[in-house]
């Protein structure tokens, strides 16, 4: 077993950027080393400098396309270079970035995309087996009423995008659309790094305890401040090189890697979307040091039949949470300098991270002390009352968070003690040393794989069935994905439903990791409930064989 004591007492040599804005940031560390390697993406190797230039030349196209300050743009793409390209130039010309998730059906892309009001989405016009601009029609079935503009990354438009194409342009939107390449051009620097730190730099979609996902504006600041801090906990240094296969729309990919990496002059090792065998051949091609990646990930890699000869001795340190037992597998992999992470998107990815120098048994099993610029408190769950330590209640915090939902004054509201401080909804204890440890979840998400699932999104779908009268949605106990997804259900009288076909109806309206793994048919008499006849959530999952 791997006792993570390697390079324990190394510490970063970076000094902390004067930027206080993303573009301002690019700028910095392509003035302090523009040779220095930015993104590995497949052959491509683009220095800071590099990586400047593109997003500049990108940023004119932009701007001569009708992008303004505090628009929003959307980016729809695997782990591309063009990805970062895109994000840099939207937030230089002082725009805002919507990230959107690959993995969702059109339907919820498209209420994500009307949700946050963008005029313009930039698309990979496939992504891995999927015809995503085919998507994009069924998303102007449903209605995009406020999208003006397509990009499309390419270096022709495709043919059924043209004017002068049999059927005219399929997108239908007033803009038209245009090729990523297109895009090239010369931009005026006074329109370049227009943004405050005050000022939102990007736009993400959370799941919360209602249907729908809830959109999570960040600011410029945040994204400097916090993953500054988080850097300063693994430890970084520009000689690191982060092996980059979690997905770049996630707070944990566009916000917690890129940024902590960034402000410490890092490389970034694109994988476009993760697959196990070739993540464990680019960790040892790349010599990768930092690992960013949840259980499920590690546990794929370390399953792999070619984990046994592939050399990942480069990895040292890097970001996860899990169990005791999950932590100590990603050590076994050679990430002996893990940290372990307490955070969500609302607070920047994460407010607690735990030193890479501190003993590995502390590491294990607590989140480490808040990072500086973040206050956590441990509420009473009635009286809301800050608790002692070892005492355990809800985590609430205070500096580094979100302003607020987007467009969701009630969600922001409720979200905030009287004092400002955000209410998680996550259970935790402060421990001898001040240390977080994360104990549960009082909301009723669940989380599958490292990702957050909303029941009632997943139970406002099933309810459109026809035989559906109620149904109920749980965490079911998994030891791969730490919960799977169960869904109780009572059916109209005399109606009838089979697994397969609810399992079939879901596939059709939900991302394939939101389709329950397991239903069970109840009679509404046989609900677990209180002697007030309150359903008890937390006994759902006793219902399954």
């Amino acid at each position: 077993m791997n006792t993570g004591t390697r390079n324990a007492a190394r510490r970063p040599s970076m000094r902390k950027p004067a930027a206080r804005t993303a573009p301002a940031l690019l700028d910095e560390m392509a003035a302090l080393r523009p040779d220095h390697e930015c993104i590995v993406d497949g052959d491509r190797r683009w220095t800071y400098a590099q990586l400047q230039a593109e997003a500049k030349s990108l940023a004119a196209g932009l701007w001569d396309l009708g992008i303004r300050p505090g628009h929003r743009v959307a980016i729809l793409m695997g782990n591309r270079a063009e990805w970062l390209s895109a994000y840099f130039a939207i937030l230089g010309l002082g725009a805002q970035a919507v990230a959107l998730n690959t993995w969702l059906t059109p339907a919820e892309q498209a209420y994500q995309l009307n949700h946050a009001e963008v005029s313009t989405l930039i698309m990979a016009a496939t992504f891995r087996d999927r015809d995503v601009l085919a998507e994009l029609e069924q998303m102007r079935a449903i209605g995009l009423p406020i999208l003006e503009r397509l990009v499309v990354l390419d270096d022709r438009l495709p043919d059924r995008l043209r004017d002068d194409h049999p059927g005219g342009l399929p997108s239908g939107l007033p803009g038209g659309a245009v090729a990523f390449a297109d895009l090239a051009g010369d931009l005026d620097e006074r329109l370049w790094c227009t943004a405050h730190d005050t000022d939102v730099a990007c736009i993400l979609y959370t799941s919360g305890s209602t249907a729908r996902p809830k959109g999570v504006p960040l600011l410029h600041g945040g994204l400097i401040d916090n993953m500054w801090e988080i850097g300063e906990r693994l430890q970084l240094t520009p000689d690191d090189r982060l092996w980059f296969g979690i997905s770049l729309f996630w707070s944990f990919g566009c916000v917690n890697a890129l940024f902590a990496m960034m402000s410490h002059g890092g490389t970034l090792v694109l994988q476009h979307h993760f697959d196990a065998g070739q993540a464990l051949a680019l960790i040892e091609g790349e010599r990768c040091t930092v690992f960013y990646g949840t259980p499920n990930i590690a546990l794929a890699l370390a399953e792999h039949p070619d984990r046994a000869w592939r050399d990942l001795s480069s990895l040292r340190t890097g970001a996860a949470i899990g169990t005791p037992e999950q932590m100590q597998m990603i050590v076994d992999l050679g990430v002996s300098e893990i940290c372990n992470v307490y955070g969500l998107t609302e607070g920047y990815g994460n407010s607690a991270v735990t030193d890479a120098a501190a003993p590995l048994a502390h590491r294990l099993t607590a989140s480490g002390e808040p990072l500086d610029g973040v206050e956590l408190r441990i509420l009473d769950l009635d009286s809301g009352d800050p608790l002692p330590q070892g005492a355990v209640g809800e985590i609430a915090l205070g500096g580094r968070v979100t302003p607020g939902y987007l467009n969701d004054a009630a969600a922001t509201a409720s979200s905030r003690t009287a004092d400002g401080f955000f209410l998680t909804g996550d259970l935790g204890l402060l421990d001898e040393k001040g240390w977080v440890q994360f104990q549960g979840r009082r909301k009723e998400l669940i989380k599958s794989g490292g990702i957050n699932i909303a029941p009632a999104e997943i139970e406002a779908v099933l309810r459109e069935h026809g035989s559906v009268d109620s149904v109920f949605v749980t965490g079911l106990a998994d030891a791969r994905l730490d919960q799977a997804i169960g869904a109780v259900v009572v059916l109209h009288p005399g109606m009838a439903a089979t697994k397969g076909e609810l399992r079939s109806f879901c596939r059709r309206l939900l991302a394939s990791y939101k389709v329950p793994r397991d239903f069970v048919f109840v009679a509404a008499n046989q609900l677990p409930v209180t002697t007030t006849e309150k359903l008890q959530r937390n006994r759902l999952a006793e219902l399954f064989p």
